[in-house]
């Protein structure tokens, strides 16, 4: 599944008021923390997960890890921090048609 723009769009403005659910701590990215944003995932279906690194290229690698781990879709990127949805088997957010 991918998401259109108007799709998106609407995410981003559920996603805007929400903090962030999962932090990456000292140790990057773990198998711990891939599990608990995809225990988030399930739980939420959207959600930020912020990633602090001053490198931008390992900034990036990371997201993409989370995006592919996950199986999930990248909403957006502010900075450090990751919105990314799935939905769920009984879906919680209704997405407008493509």
């Amino acid at each position: 599944m991918t998401l259109s723009n108007k799709q998106k769009q609407f995410l981003k403005g559920l996603a805007h008021n929400m903090k962030p659910v999962v932090q990456l701590g000292g140790n990057g990215l773990t198998e711990g923390v891939i599990a608990e944003i995809d225990s988030a995932l399930t739980h939420h279906e959207l959600i930020k997960v912020k990633v602090p690194s001053d490198d931008r290229e390992e900034k990036q690698l990371i997201m993409d890890a989370i995006v592919g781990e996950t199986k999930s879709m990248k909403v957006q990127t502010i900075g450090h921090v990751l919105v990314i949805y799935r939905q769920s088997k009984e879906p919680k957010i209704s997405l407008p048609r493509k």
